[in-house]
């Protein structure tokens, strides 16, 4: 609020009666600066591209990348291998790029797509007095000390203090939710009630009815609207769900390929030594070097791990060359130290091979595609993390009106005499008259079939409501001459109009409070009943709705109606009474039961009274009749509370009546304190804070460009039903990203396992870099794209919130991953067993084995192992894709993407192995080959179906 000070200092610039002159204008601006909200600081590109580097996952890749490189530069240079060494840390880094390039270049998208839809006005017309003379200036140009002149329906351009008013109401719901504030010049007339006082407008509120004029005391950062503008700017550093589950994630997959690379060492060099007793010694120096790497580098500062990284790899070196010197064995030294390095290479090429390259492009893609095709269910979203968080969303914070309600005052009920079909009488034109004459408001035509409202929302919803009974308002008023008027006042609580029509004949119609109306009546309607008319205030207001009464008298040519401001006609009669209301959206009560259904708190923060919003709250299925004064706090209760007292009350809130700028912001951080996920949705510059804090901020698509700026999501529909959709999508994104996973790890498990076997056995890699190269990229990020494009289930909303610290990986994704990949390096292991000693030409000779003889592995050979490996993920991709749907893989329905997808790997899988050749270490199979794998490893599917179905058979109601 601007001080006593500043507004002494600002009235030395001028007099009312002449504004500002150019000079004034100038050293005003220059002291107090521009209107102009300071937009946040943008992120220069590089900033926000290094930015997309941060995911665990991504730094992973690129220490495996980075030692990747080192390996192949050593094969190429010093063991004089071919380019394709160099294929593999290609890979990697291509697959960084994609992941990290793909989110940079959707988010900035979607910036572009929300600049175009949040631009602001700041070149709209403002109407001012300057050297005496009035005239029109862009907002901007607003500056301190500035005579402004507001009329009906203008947006308040900055906070002034008014000089002079005529019944003034301002909208004020974009600061403080109340939609009509009384405003008037005269401080006798203060709401001592009221958020800012009655003599003070503040930029960004808008002016319901009346007009007057106003002295500019504060202009954009400084005024009230700035300021709360500048709170949303407080960076929010609350960490996403998936964010914290896939650090864990990363850990676990780091840890594990560290682990059996360690293993992988011992193993190969026990087996150099013959497991020579002395030789298990040097296991010591490599356990405690992957010790210090899984558990304590982390920790260290980068100098301190390299250097005891460095003298750990020395000990290590140098206990190697002890162990061979008293080992009496026959080899050289040099081919020791080859071997030994080799070793090193196959580990760390292992820790590469864990690293699911896959799940960064899968994450991105499935954020990506959904941040896309949310936006045809009304939901842009600027910020593609929010995407997922949604889906985690414990609680939702909402407003009320325009989310919950239409923001659209309505005719909800009426009574008038003799009224059949809810039109208003047998003298239905008379009545229809009163309305259109006896207002303040105008229906602007917008041609849509949702016309505009000019002034009082309330007189509004009068004028809409006889227009659909075929009455045009403005003709009525056409047709008659207003010779008296008297306003509306919160003492008088009543408005009056005096008209001639053109047949000369005078009518006083008065509109206001019922009691008031009744008060001032001799006598009411005929078929009117006063007890009738009072049954049907009380239930009315009881339910939270505006009662307006009317009442009329047809003068004589020669009698005055009004006197001094005041009716003085007598004989008057009570004619009817109307009901108006804010009325929800029709799809609202779903919606919350959806989303209550699902687990998920919604709590209301409004400005409206108690009474309001518990009415509102009861018609939409969140109050009950459970519940209490203790599911309720007003904002100044909330606002005298210490932040533990907050936390005490927080999950029991349902209601936030007359709630401040700031108590939003209060509760989120209340329940992310309790561990809660926290959607929040606004309209107005006082939700910008909140939006900003939550952990998903919706702002709606007519809101304030200051609540859409602090957002993550706006909500182009306004409607708390496309809030549902989010969460839906959100959740069907996370099974996604699950499925990818459970693929990816079954895949790892089976390639890690066997690659470790031979290392204890003595076997070589069945599979080359290249074809790993297929393997871990090629087919990670065609499985991203294939699970990726599955369509949200609404089944995901029959399921509760998961923690946001839970593990990504789940007790049923386990109970499948394990088993498969097991069953996936048996058959691997028994193929590199078999063909390690004897030889076979065609993959039927493996049931006619005559002869044993050791051997290395043919190009042949390897063509049948790889091919396998590859249709076991093919067919372990369908399992993934049914995992936690309840139905068969074989259900397809709108899974095309993935269909194409998947025909696409088996296509590729031939084309690779018959025409590869040496550059897959490959050789062409025949018709038969390509049908004997194919559906002998279909089982894999098979195996997966019969779970599925004996999962739904046991879970089904009549088993149970």
């Amino acid at each position: 609020m601007i001080s006593d000070e500043t507004i002494t200092d600002f009235t030395q610039f001028t007099q009312p009666s002449l504004g500002l002159t150019d000079q004034q204008v100038i050293e005003s601006r220059k002291k107090y600066g521009t209107n102009i909200l300071t937009p946040p600081e943008k992120e220069p590109l590089w900033h926000q591209l290094i930015k997309k580097f941060n995911d665990p996952l991504i730094i992973i890749l690129l220490i495996a990348g980075i030692l990747s490189v080192g390996i192949s530069l050593y094969e190429f240079y010093g063991l004089a291998k071919s380019a394709s060494v160099f294929f593999e840390p290609a890979g990697i880094f291509i697959a960084i790029i994609l992941a990290t390039g793909l989110a940079f270049i959707f988010e900035l998208k979607a910036d572009k797509e929300f600049a175009i839809l949040n631009q602001v006005r700041d070149d709209d017309a403002v109407s001012v007095i300057r050297n005496g003379k009035p005239l029109s200036i862009p907002k901007k140009d607003v500056v301190v000390g500035d005579i402004i002149l507001i009329s009906q329906g203008e947006e308040i351009p900055a906070d002034a203090i008014l000089l002079e008013s005529v019944s003034m109401s301002v909208d004020e719901s974009t600061l403080t939710g109340e939609p009509l504030a009384h405003k008037s010049a005269d401080q006798n007339l203060a709401d001592t009630e009221a958020t800012f006082p009655t003599n003070h407008v503040m930029r960004g509120t808008k002016v319901m009815e009346g007009h007057g004029t106003a002295h500019v005391i504060a202009v954009g950062d400084n005024t009230e609207n700035g300021h709360v503008y500048q709170a949303a700017q407080i960076d929010n550093t609350v960490k996403t769900p998936l964010n914290i589950q896939l650090d864990s994630l990363g850990r676990l997959i780091s840890n594990a390929s560290y682990t059996i690379a360690g293993l992988i060492i011992v193993a190969k060099l026990l087996f150099y030594f013959n497991w020579q007793p002395l030789s298990w010694t040097i296991a010591l120096p490599v356990a405690l070097l992957f010790y210090l790497i899984i558990f304590k580098f982390p920790k260290y500062k980068p100098q301190k791990s390299i250097t005891l990284a460095v003298i750990l790899s020395v000990v290590f070196i140098s206990m190697v060359m002890i162990v061979f010197e008293y080992s009496g064995n026959n080899g050289n030294i040099s081919e020791l130290l080859a071997y030994t390095l080799q070793t090193i290479m196959i580990s760390v090429t292992l820790i590469v091979v864990a690293v699911p390259e896959g799940l960064p492009m899968a994450i991105t893609l499935s954020l990506a595609y959904s941040m896309r095709r949310m936006l045809k269910t009304n939901n842009l979203v600027r910020k593609m993390h929010a995407c997922e968080t949604m889906g985690a969303a414990t609680v939702i914070c909402t407003d009320k009106t325009g989310t919950l309600t239409q923001n659209r005052m309505s005719v909800s009920d009426s009574y008038f005499p003799e009224q059949p079909d809810s039109r208003l009488s047998p003298n239905a034109t008379l009545h229809a008259l009163a309305i259109a004459v006896n207002t303040t408001a105008r229906i602007s035509d917008n041609g849509s079939s949702r016309p505009d409202i000019l002034g009082n929302p309330t007189e509004g919803a009068l004028l809409l409501w006889i227009k659909a009974m075929g009455f045009d308002p403005d003709k009525l008023k056409k047709n008659v001459a207003i010779i008296g008027e008297i306003p509306f006042t919160t003492e008088k609580k009543y408005m009056a109009t005096v008209i001639a029509n053109k047949d000369g004949e005078k009518y006083l119609f008065v509109k206001g409070a019922p009691e008031i109306l009744l008060s001032i009546c001799s006598h009411t309607a005929p078929q009117l009943s006063v007890n009738e008319i009072h049954n049907r205030l009380k239930k009315w207001q009881s339910q939270s709705m505006r009662t307006l009464g009317f009442a009329y008298k047809k003068l004589s040519e020669s009698e005055n109606a009004i006197s001094g401001n005041l009716i003085s006609a007598t004989d008057i009669t009570f004619c009817g009474i109307v009901a108006i209301a804010d009325p929800i959206r029709h799809e609202v009560p779903a919606a919350i039961a959806e989303c209550r259904q699902a687990g998920v708190d919604v709590k209301i923060v409004t400005g409206d009274t108690p009474g309001t919003a518990i009415e509102i709250a009861r018609q939409i299925g969140l109050w009950t009749e459970n519940d209490n004064e203790t599911n309720i706090i007003t904002g100044p209760e909330f606002g005298s509370l210490t932040d533990s007292q907050i936390d005490n009350i927080a999950m029991k809130i349902k209601i936030i009546a007359r709630a401040r700028p700031l108590d939003k912001k209060r509760l989120v951080e209340s329940l992310q304190r309790l561990g809660q996920v926290v959607a929040v949705t606004g309209d107005g510059t006082n939700d910008a804070p909140a939006l900003k804090a939550a952990h998903v901020g919706l702002s709606m698509g007519d809101g304030t460009s200051v609540a859409k700026e602090a957002s993550d999501i706006t909500i182009v529909d306004n409607s708390f039903s496309s809030i549902g959709r989010a969460v839906m999508w959100g959740r069907s994104l996370y099974q996604n990203i699950q499925r990818f996973i459970l693929f990816q790890i079954t895949v790892n498990i089976a390639a890690c396992l066997i690659v470790l076997a031979g290392a204890f056995i003595g076997y070589e890699s069945p599979l080359t870099v290249t074809q790993m190269l297929w393997v871990n990229l090629i087919m990670d990020t065609f499985a991203a794209m294939a699970l990726a494009s599955l369509p949200p289930s609404k089944k995901v909303m029959e399921n509760k919130p998961r923690h946001r610290s839970s593990f990504i990986i789940t007790r049923p994704m386990w109970n499948i991953i394990i088993p498969t990949g097991l069953i996936m390096f048996g058959i691997l292991f028994g193929m590199v067993y078999i063909f390690e000693n004897t030889h076979i030409n065609s993959i039927t000779d493996i049931f006619n084995i005559k002869a044993w003889n050791t051997g290395t592995l043919s190009p042949y050979e390897l063509s049948l192992i790889f091919t396998t490996f590859v249709l076991m993920q093919f067919w372990n991709m369908f399992n993934a894709r049914a995992f936690a749907t309840g139905r068969s893989a074989f259900h397809l329905h709108k899974c095309g993407e993935f269909l194409m997808i998947a025909t696409l790997i088996f296509i590729g899988q031939i084309f690779i192995v018959q025409i590869g050749g040496e550059f897959f270490n490959v050789t062409p199979l025949s018709v038969s080959d390509w049908l004997i794998i194919t559906f002998g490893t279909s089982p894999i599917l098979l195996v997966g179906e019969v779970l599925r179905l004996a999962s739904r058979i046991t879970s089904s109601p009549q088993a149970r």
